[in-house]
């Protein structure tokens, strides 16, 4: 059993701000759900919770006092390397570009932020079995944390996910389970969270909300991370891959909970990286809850929904969406790797949105910007086939 935080109030609707108590609330708000509107909930804790380390050391625990647990299962996640790419910076006229380096987590994702919290609820409330609908990297993650906890975990995925993330996901002890379409997935896990007490940690409804509220809470720690990182340069603009929010609305709590604490004046702007428009299309005006269709070769960020967390972060920090092309973020994913920062695509589409945003004028010359590198690429089948290597013979002795 694992402890709760005692300054944990309860959780609070992003949109109509109401707070429920502690529990679990795999569907979001309660209140808005009945009315048609799918919203996420976020931790809420006493006012005067200080943004500090728990003791000594490195890791997700050093920011225990705004996590809803005090302690939980841990590998290691956290404290990834803040990157700075000078040539980079020189050649798109700012004054810093620096990498957030999520690919050097555990299993090799920003994912592991959220799971070892939503295995700690897991485990809290006696769960024995933890499912998630995932082709990627939150499976990857959940299946080890869950391993490391004693729980059994099912990956319900789709029958085309890369061989690799499989293999992964099995040898962490993850059972895989696939449907044809990503609507069927959901589906199936409602259908065991409700009649089996499976405990979900990704969305399952359709609009969706986002992820687990206990597990989502972890992604603050990157903000906090790179509060203390960056030293006396907090970037302007924050760029961050995303779908349905995840990662983003926490980097936005957090820094929200920097200036609510006095360590900062103003937020940074974030930035939405998306493989075609969804988010863009919400800002502009589009109802959330409808299904944006597109394809891509950008897995981790690919899919036809948002949800209202992500539009929520956007505009509260005055951001805004880009929609990249996959060849050219197959180009950028190449430049990080000569700067030594080895990606996944979606990860690399961060740069490609940098270069966009920097055209258009809407990131100004001599700005200080921030990518989040969300995943490794060692996870990710080669999009190409390889030619032979050459064979060479050293001169004789």
């Amino acid at each position: 059993m694992y402890l709760l935080n005692p300054r944990l109030l309860g959780f609070e609707c992003l949109r109509c701000r109401i707070r429920h108590p502690i529990g679990d609330y795999p569907t979001g708000c309660p209140h808005c759900l009945a009315t048609g509107f799918p919203v996420s909930l976020k931790a809420s804790y006493a006012s005067d919770t200080p943004i500090r380390a728990k003791s000594a050391g490195h890791g997700l625990r050093r920011f225990a006092s705004l996590l809803p647990y005090l302690d939980f299962p841990t590998l290691g996640e956290g404290d990834t390397p803040l990157v700075t790419l000078p040539r980079l910076a020189n050649a798109l006229g700012l004054s810093t570009l620096r990498i957030k380096c999520e690919s050097q987590q555990p299993t090799g994702s920003h994912k592991d932020r959220m799971s070892c919290l939503a295995i700690a609820r897991a485990v809290s409330v006696g769960a024995r079995t933890v499912v998630a609908a995932s082709s990627g990297n939150a499976g990857v993650s959940l299946a080890a944390y869950a391993s490391a906890a004693g729980l059994r975990c099912v990956i319900v995925t789709s029958p085309s996910i890369d061989p690799l993330w499989r293999h992964a996901i099995e040898m962490y002890g993850g059972e895989l389970l696939a449907t044809e379409s990503a609507g069927e997935r959901w589906r199936y896990v409602a259908h065991k969270v409700r009649v089996e007490g499976w405990f979900p940690v990704t969305n399952f409804i359709d609009p969706p909300v986002g992820s687990n509220c206990w597990g989502v809470d972890g992604y603050k720690t990157v903000a906090f991370e790179l509060f203390e990182q960056a030293g006396p340069i907090v970037p302007d603009f924050v760029v961050v891959p995303s779908t349905r929010g995840d990662l983003l609305w926490g980097i936005y709590d957090g820094f929200q909970c920097l200036r609510e604490g006095g360590h900062i004046r103003t937020l940074p702007r974030l930035v939405a990286v998306e493989p075609y428009a969804r988010l863009a299309h919400v800002m502009e005006g589009a109802d959330y809850r409808r299904a944006f269709p597109g394809s891509t070769t950008l897995v981790s960020i690919s899919g036809t929904t948002v949800a209202w967390q992500a539009v929520e972060a956007l505009r509260s920090s005055d951001g805004c969406a880009v929609p990249v092309k996959d060849r050219n973020v197959s180009s950028d994913r190449k430049e990080l790797a000569l700067q030594g920062i080895y990606l996944e695509l979606s990860g690399a589409a961060a740069l490609t949105a940098v270069r966009m945003l920097r055209r258009s004028g809407w990131i100004p010359e001599g700005a200080h910007v921030a990518m989040v590198g969300t995943a490794s690429a060692f996870h990710e089948m080669p999009d190409r086939s390889w030619q032979p290597i050459e064979i060479v013979k050293a001169p004789a002795a």
